[in-house]
């Protein structure tokens, strides 16, 4: 890192500014005039692409298919399930009206726009898609034979948020939403299990941001669930970010909408659904993970661009071989596959200062950084900057053998992400047996996780976490690979109540 950062102010001066100074740097989102809401440029656009794309195809291989339900929901289909729709009410965007009249305004003389032809029943704007999905799988399930059912909606959702923050939170987002429909209720938590582990691994292998699975406590379930995993993911400010969600919702939407089906022995029974989601918010965790104090850092597998070169033409009769020289270097790259996809390389022929190219695209997180000047185009090098290395460093290779060896290099990239993040996280998380320990730690600031026995009730667990303003973040499942520190705790007594520990929970501040 150099003495003078691109980012003003540094994480450790004040990291919620520092993270909107990154995503400025980096041009990929700006508020837009919409409130709440944001406008996503093409260089954060082109992650989410990327995300998607890749996912996306994680969901066929496991046998999802992909369909498209009404942004509209009616008021009484919400209504149908009460305790998922109290979950969201407060941040429901309501549509009353169908038609706007013009009217002109007799003391201004201007023309406002007013909205007349109240509809009979109004429509929420999708906050989830379960109830009108729900209604969907009704008429899509007679017998056992139409079971299961496995779709995924890629769509955007809005939620009212009152405290907007770029990819976190705001008011409309886009996300992906998968809803299934099983015949029993092992098949349905299978599957929400299933994708639970689709999400780590999408986001340990594709993003290089270690996380911890596991379940949610019943305060932190979702609205009408029996059970939500979660993954949460620890950002550099130590605080916890929910980076994607699996619920069994057992019978209660089903029932609710009559999701039913004639069984093997003759007789209507009601199907155990799921639901799973992710959204732009994987964004924020991944600037939150990996930027440094000169913007942007991207694991290879999402970068928009995964390298750029730079021409370097000093003299202007050298100027048509160098630009020559990285064009083609560029084409023969784009033939190479990364994890079975062309290499996403860029040529930054634009006629402006060296310095000027190379701090974009530092800002811009590209994984791999290259110059080409005429004395390399005559020995047939290039210099390579990594942008997980310290500012400044740099190697010098032959071209032919970094041709070669391009693909190993950027997964070292993306495994330098993962093992520094991993170890920031694992440094991060201790354990806490008593409350006298609990209370000093939340005193501190970005104090990091604790890792406690708990028995409490849920009533108890809310006040304590109204109190210190954190959560449970999750109960991890067996199978999690915990930090060193934490691993193979179980037992003892609950360091609230005294009583016989039921679990061990992960306790955080969270966004």
């Amino acid at each position: 890192m150099s003495e003078k950062t691109a980012i003003s102010p540094t994480r450790a001066q004040d990291f919620p500014e520092w993270y909107q100074q990154v995503i400025k740097a980096a041009d990929m989102a700006e508020n837009s005039e919409t409130r709440g809401c944001m406008v996503i440029k093409p260089w954060g656009y082109g992650i989410w692409e990327l995300i998607q794309q890749q996912m996306d195809r994680m969901f066929k291989a496991t046998g999802h298919q992909n369909a498209y339900f009404p942004l509209l929901i009616p008021l009484s289909y919400l209504e149908k399930e009460a305790e998922h729709a109290e979950g969201f009410a407060t941040e429901c965007a309501v549509v009353t009206h169908h038609r706007l009249e013009a009217q002109k305004d007799e003391v201004t003389g201007k023309t406002k726009m007013i909205p007349t032809g109240k509809l009979e029943e109004p429509y929420v704007i999708r906050p989830t898609s379960e109830t009108i999905i729900g209604a969907a799988f009704s008429r899509w399930t007679q017998s056992y034979r139409d079971l299961p059912l496995l779709i995924n909606q890629w769509a955007n959702v809005m939620r009212w948020e009152m405290r907007p923050r770029l990819f976190l939170r705001t008011a409309e987002f886009l996300w992906q939403e998968g809803h299934t429909a099983h015949e029993t209720k092992e098949e349905a938590i299978t599957e929400t299990r299933l994708m639970h582990g689709v999400y780590e691994e999408f986001l340990r292998d594709h993003l290089a941001i270690p996380v911890i699975p596991g379940e949610k406590s019943e305060n932190e379930r979702f609205p009408g669930a029996d059970m939500t995993l979660t993954v949460e993911a620890m950002v550099q400010d130590r605080k916890a970010i929910q980076a994607g969600t699996s619920h069994f919702l057992g019978q209660n939407f089903s029932k609710a909408q009559d999701i039913s089906f004639t069984g093997r022995d003759g007789m209507k029974q009601h199907a155990y659904t799921t639901s799973w989601g992710v959204s732009t918010r994987m964004i924020g965790t991944l600037i939150m993970a990996h930027a440094d104090d000169d913007g942007l850092v991207l694991p290879p597998r999402v970068a928009t661009q995964q390298i750029v070169i730079i021409p370097v033409t000093p003299k202007e009769d050298t100027k048509a071989a160098v630009l020559a020289s990285c064009q083609a270097l560029a084409e023969t790259l784009r033939q190479k596959l990364f994890h079975g996809d062309p290499l996403r390389v860029h040529v930054d022929a634009r006629d402006i200062g060296g310095g000027v190219k190379k701090w974009e695209w530092i800002k811009k997180g590209v994984p791999i950084r290259i110059e080409i000047g005429p004395r390399d185009v005559e020995t047939r090098k290039v210099c390579v900057q990594r942008r997980d290395q310290a500012f400044g460093e740099k190697q010098f290779a032959e071209k032919d053998e970094f041709i070669q060896s391009v693909t190993d290099l950027l997964d070292q990239i993306h495994l330098s992400l993962l093992t520094k993040a991993t170890a920031f996280r694992d440094a991060n998380i201790v354990p806490c047996e008593s409350l006298e320990e609990f209370g000093k730690h939340w005193s501190q600031d970005n104090p990091g996780w604790l890792y406690t026995p708990w028995g409490g009730t849920s009533e108890e667990e809310e006040q304590i976490s109204k109190k210190l303003k954190i959560s449970i973040r999750c109960i991890p499942i067996p199978e999690a690979k915990l930090p060193e520190a934490i691993t193979g705790r179980s037992g003892g007594k609950c360091f609230l109540t005294g009583r016989d520990a039921e679990v061990w929970a992960i306790w955080g501040r969270s966004y």
